[in-house]
């Protein structure tokens, strides 16, 4: 995709995030009082803000959500309310290219989503939405390029892991800055713990949340953090949900703790999760939730210069292994045979020159014990050996597969191997684990590098390892991939600097990542 936008337009979009959008001379979008038949809704109708996603070189996801009253259920009343929506070219609205109205439902707490299609490709857009006589925050949005286009650049920010107690989303601010054209989110957008009176911001609410409205309640405090929100109304964002979106670790229908949380019961937790998850992302209709199921898994291309597949490593998992001899057991399956096969297709019929696979957990082996045999962490994908070395196996006869992961709250790059147990095997492709945007907060540096430092001998696959808060940048080309690891000073201020901690180089043609 083309460059940055000038300093100037960057300063006015940063703006245009936190305040209404400039009025049109449409009759759309004048006042309400020129709409007499308009219900009026209250102030803070769009304190959720706006977003987009999943970008098309023809279309875009647009999303809002009314909540008068956020933190209590939306507040708003048991009707469908009609939402104007309006794409146009340029930030004031001059050149308004598509408008038109969409219902907001109160069994989907109000939310809105809209598939704009008939767009061009690689062009920067604005939007906003109208209801009620209330005009929203008004966002940019960007389409991805046309499928022919073999060069170009896309830049592209990793992001996982943002724990509303453990600190301020600091992160983003920097991120807003480097522009990137697309964000990817690779899950923990929230956490489902219990307020804790500890905490640098303390969760609404009394305790885990269980129910659909505590779920909204839940995502609606997080949308609140001003970084985040002004991320969202930057640019279009591709997520995926990982554990705590629902329940700390579970697996398929199979919660955490099935002691304490029945079959049925974790069955309906998971309907609100997943229905409270599409209410509050931009994602298609494709996504909406079928009772415990939601599809995620998708596939977005970004012309013939990378391919982004997106996985789902919770929904269709086989239980965690709690042995070194389950880890290896072939019946386990972390992606389900269906999702597996939609990879694998392709991966192997692929046009692009990258082939980028957004996995939420990390793919490489981690081996915690220092010196002779091996200890797993077994919630990742070294928990389903047999299906990741297949994988291996696939990725070196794949044109330039990269994996982008998260869950670990540590930025973790390494070299893909044929196979883990023989240091000597291939290298067939690289993977970056990203660091948390907030989740385990300030870390103590010295005592993350002397309990992580001595494994690094029996991981020789790991190029670099940091426990610093922030995401990654990736500029994507066709000779290679640029990354940087930006990291944060600290989570406990919204205003803290960031900067560049380690810039690392993939190659095309060459499996691997190296430090620069």
């Amino acid at each position: 995709m083309p460059g940055a936008v000038s300093r100037d337009r960057r300063h006015f979009l940063t703006a245009s995030a936190a305040v209404l959008g400039a009025s049109a001379s449409a009759q759309l979008w004048l006042p309400g009082t020129a709409r007499a038949a308009e219900t009026p809704l209250p102030e803070g109708v769009f304190s959720l803000g706006v977003a987009s996603g999943d970008p098309l070189p023809d279309g875009v996801v647009l999303w809002t959500r009314l909540a008068p009253d956020p933190l209590n259920g939306g507040g708003m009343p048991d009707r469908t309310v009609p939402v104007d929506w309006e794409i146009s070219e340029d930030a004031r609205f001059r050149k308004a290219l598509r408008r038109g109205t969409a219902p907001a439902r109160p069994e989907y707490g109000h939310s809105v989503h809209v598939d704009v299609r008939g767009l061009r490709p690689d062009r920067v857009y604005w939007y906003r939405f109208r209801a009620g006589g209330r005009l929203s925050p008004t966002g940019r949005t960007r389409t991805a390029p046309p499928a022919s286009r073999a060069g170009g650049s896309l830049r592209l920010a990793l992001a996982s892991c943002q724990n509303w107690q453990n600190g301020h989303f600091t992160p983003y601010a920097d991120m807003l800055g480097q522009d990137p054209d697309v964000v990817l989110f690779v899950g923990d957008y929230i956490y489902e713990s219990a307020p804790s009176a500890t905490a640098v911001r303390r969760h609404e609410g009394t305790g885990e949340p269980y129910t659909l409205v505590q779920y909204r309640n839940r995502y609606a405090q997080y949308r609140g953090d001003p970084h985040l929100a002004a991320m969202h109304a930057h640019a279009p964002w591709v997520v995926t949900f990982d554990d705590h979106e629902v329940d700390n670790d579970f697996a398929g229908e199979i919660p955490q703790d099935p002691g304490k949380q029945t079959h049925d019961a974790f069955v309906a937790r998971l309907t609100a999760a997943y229905q409270a998850y599409y209410e509050h992302m931009p994602v298609r209709a494709s996504a909406v939730p079928d009772g415990p199921h939601i599809r995620m898994y998708r596939r977005l291309d970004f012309g013939r210069l990378a391919r982004l597949n997106v996985l789902d490593t919770r929904q269709f998992r086989s239980d965690q292994a709690t042995g070194q001899q389950g880890a290896q057991d072939p019946s386990l399956t972390m992606l389900g045979a269906e999702q597996r096969d939609w990879l694998l297709r392709g991966l192997r019929h692929s046009p692009a020159r990258w082939n980028v696979v957004a996995s939420q957990i990390m793919m490489a082996e981690t081996d915690l014990r220092i010196g002779e045999g091996k200890l797993w962490y077994y919630d990742a994908w070294d928990g389903y050996q047999a299906e990741r070395n297949a994988l291996m196996t696939e990725f070196a006869t794949v044109r330039n597969p990269v994996v982008l992961s998260g869950d670990r709250h540590l930025t973790m790059i390494s070299d893909l191997k044929a196979d883990f147990a023989d240091p000597e095997s291939d290298v067939v492709g690289a993977e970056f684990v990203g660091t948390s945007i907030s989740s385990g907060g300030d870390q103590d540096q010295t005592a993350f590098h002397a309990e992580w430092d001595p494994r690094i001998p029996d991981n020789p696959h790991w190029k670099f390892i940091d426990a610093r808060r922030g995401y990654h940048l990736f500029d994507i080309r066709r000779d290679g991939i640029d990354a940087q690891v930006r990291v944060t000073e600290t989570v406990l201020r919204p205003d803290a600097p960031s900067g560049s901690a380690a810039r690392l180089r993939v190659e095309a043609g060459k499996p691997g990542v190296r430090l620069v």
